[in-house]
């Protein structure tokens, strides 16, 4: 049985998940959660669904779990019948980390773009381009870094990014983990035309099991937000640190 389509009630949804690598937990504690993570992934029933932290490979880590999947977390993340673009953000010793999409909608064309600001900090952006009912949408999902002042100078790349490559009447949706503990970051969206929903109450991500920021976005431009929301329980916090952020659009 296929799950009914969202956007065939005119409504666009999108979700945002920091997944933490699919890992949770420290040292001989840790644990392998990339299995929940799939089914949640599909329980969220997004359109586009936008992932921060997914591994590429991990060669130490693909030794230690024992059921360690054998294709790429972008792969093996998403739903039957969706589309997953995955794109490098860091290189480390044992492998390497980034940002994927998944789509149910057909993929166009995609573009990657490092964003890293020094040198202890990897960082890109993913931009990809979907047709949704013979409309072109487009996503762009980041990860931005962990101090003030990079994630500023990101912003800005960001907009050039966006001027160099969204034709101004297509709509464009930037979702991910902004890292952003203030209202900085989204003074600086609005003053390139990009909005979230502000009506929503209680939409913390952070920590997940005792939320207490917002650092997952959904930033929309084209586009009418509808509802924003996240998924209560405990089988969420288990997963990830963050909690998955739930965003509709009209189309």
């Amino acid at each position: 049985m296929t799950a009914a389509n969202p956007s065939d009630s005119g409504i666009l949804r999108v979700a945002t998940y920091n997944i933490h690598k699919g890992v949770q937990g420290l040292g001989p504690a840790r644990r392998l959660e990339i299995h929940n993570l799939g089914l949640a992934v599909e329980q969220l029933d997004a359109d586009i669904v936008c992932l921060q932290e997914v591994r590429k490979m991990n060669h130490r880590e693909a030794l230690y779990f024992e059921r360690w999947p054998e294709v790429s977390q972008a792969e093996y993340l998403a739903p039957e019948g969706y589309e997953s673009v995955y794109r490098t953000n860091a290189y480390t010793r044992d492998g390497e980390h980034g940002n994927a999409l998944l789509t149910r909608w057909p993929v166009v064309g995609h573009k990657h773009e490092d964003i890293s600001d020094h040198r202890f900090e990897q960082r890109g952006l993913l931009h990809v381009e979907i047709e949704v009912q013979g409309r072109r949408v487009h996503a762009i999902v980041v990860h931005l870094g962990l101090i003030r002042g990079s994630r500023m100078r990101q912003i800005a790349q960001l907009q050039r990014f966006i001027e160099r490559e969204v034709p101004p009447g297509q709509p464009l949706v930037v979702a991910g983990d902004f890292n952003d503990w203030g209202g900085q970051i989204k003074r600086m969206l609005a003053g390139f035309g990009l909005y979230e929903y502000d009506d929503a109450p209680d939409v913390l991500t952070y920590p997940s099991r005792l939320p207490l920021a917002q650092l997952d976005h959904v930033y929309v431009r084209g586009l009418t937000p509808c509802g924003l929301h996240v998924p209560k329980g405990k089988i969420w916090w288990r997963m990830s640190d963050h909690l998955p952020l739930i965003a509709e659009f009209q189309l």
